[in-house]
């Protein structure tokens, strides 16, 4: 592999970009609440009602998206809550209707970006490095600062000049353009490529998947997570 560079390199830089882009989703709402206000006459409480709905998933359903990522594979799970946030910040555009708000960046942006958090990032270096673990997972964690730094500015001048709409429509544009990136260049495990992770030598242990039931499993994490007091902070 000298002079090549490590697949692990090419997936981790596809899922900063995953995890960049998922950042700016999460942060979109707090451009949209004043627009929505003036056409539509909803109260902020029940602006803030989507977004408590959204962040309740977003928290939720980490333990769930490693199952989904350890029985389906991170490519086929990135792919599926990519087009959930496609669609649910698409049809934004489109709606009329005060549930319509719940739906779509409640549950649908809700569900999408609690499967894109950090779980992804976790599952992404534990299975592909071996050194160079802290720098990657520190990387990929500075992705969610630099996405609302990159985007929430993007996003402000578009709903000031060409109204909220066009946010919304703009955020499905970038989110799409995702789906072609993952599918090309996510892979699920080094072994997929008859490679070992980056950093391990031959005699390095596998890393061996978990025979425990993945929902299962998620479940008895939710539930041990859930007692813990930091838990809930």
């Amino acid at each position: 592999m000298k002079g090549r560079i490590h697949p692990a390199f090419v997936v981790a830089g596809a899922v900063f970009v995953v995890l960049l882009c998922a950042a700016a989703v999460r942060a979109t709402p707090s451009i949209l609440i004043v627009p929505l206000e003036r056409e539509f006459g909803w109260s902020r409480a029940l602006l803030s009602s989507a977004v408590s709905v959204n962040l309740v998933l977003y928290g939720l359903v980490g333990p769930f998206a490693a199952a989904l990522m350890e029985r389906f594979g991170i490519r086929r799970t990135v792919l599926v809550s990519l087009a959930l946030i496609c669609a649910g910040v698409a049809f934004t555009s489109q709606m009329s209707a005060s549930w319509q708000l719940l739906l779509t960046w409640g549950v649908l942006v809700g569900l999408g970006t609690g499967t894109t958090a950090m779980v992804l990032g976790a599952t992404v270096v534990n299975r592909w490095f071996v050194r160079r673990r802290g720098a990657v997972m520190g990387a990929l964690t500075a992705s969610t600062a630099t996405g609302q730094m990159l985007f929430l500015p993007l996003e402000a001048h578009v709903v000031e000049h060409q109204g909220w709409r066009a946010v919304t429509i703009l955020v499905a544009i970038v989110i799409a353009l995702l789906l072609p990136l993952v599918a090309l260049l996510v892979r699920d495990r080094p072994a997929d490529l008859g490679l070992l992770p980056y950093g391990a030598s031959p005699d390095t242990p596998p890393l061996v998947p978990s025979r425990q039931h993945p929902v299962g499993n998620a479940l008895r994490v939710l539930r041990e997570s859930a007692l813990k007091r930091d838990f809930w902070l």
